[in-house]
């Protein structure tokens, strides 16, 4: 009888493959958009309806998490991934609108290759989520964690030498500060990344 009561336990991860797919859409657009800044308004429209989409992905796993009375993973733990996934799709957002009403016209190497990693990471994301509905993954799921947190050390990198080079190179005061705050958001989507991984690694350490 309990049955009625339960929506399937695999629904969940279903969400969870969703939204990862959403993340790495937006990370490949928002690339695409630093490549190709004539057209950045077309790609940024295109960011926002994927993090809508997400956001929907998103009420709806809490939405069935008020409605499940037996859940996969822990219940915090389910809300904290779902959320925490949710925000790195915010912060393309945020990257993509931050380009658009800075009249960004140009961008750097390091910004290139900051969006480059956030889609590496975003990869990473999805194979580490995909794999969480079967705990046989657990030794497959630690190691794709490790690589989103050398992602995300060698976007770290990146970030110091282009901040350096920046203030010692850069004369447009203007431009500078532009520049700083692009470079700020995509390091932190990276930063966002290996929060979701330290989440992944805590169910599977509970779980496995």
């Amino acid at each position: 009888m309990f049955g009625r009561f339960m929506p399937t336990e695999g629904k969940f991860f279903e969400y969870f493959d969703q939204h990862a797919d959403c993340a790495v859409s937006a990370a490949r657009e928002l690339l695409a958009l630093i490549n190709d800044l004539p057209n950045a308004e077309a790609h940024a429209r295109q960011v926002q309806a994927t993090e809508k989409k997400a956001d929907r992905i998103t009420h709806d796993t809490v939405d069935l998490l008020h409605k499940t009375f037996i859940t996969p993973l822990d219940r915090d733990e389910i809300h904290k991934l779902i959320t925490t996934m949710d925000d790195i799709l915010d912060l393309m957002e945020d990257v993509a609108e931050t380009i658009s009403l800075y009249d960004v016209t140009s961008l750097t190497d390091e910004a290139r290759q900051l969006a480059t990693i956030c889609v590496s990471c975003c990869d990473q994301v999805k194979i580490a989520v995909g794999l969480l509905s079967n705990m046989k993954n657990a030794g497959t799921i630690l190691k794709t964690t490790q690589e989103i947190d050398r992602l995300e050390s060698e976007a770290d990198r990146v970030m110091r030498s282009a901040m350096s080079k920046l203030f010692r190179e850069e004369t447009d005061v203007k431009r500078l500060i532009k520049l700083k705050a692009i470079y700020e958001q995509l390091e932190t989507i990276t930063d966002k990344c290996e929060d979701v991984a330290n989440i992944i690694e805590g169910i599977v350490l509970e779980n496995a």
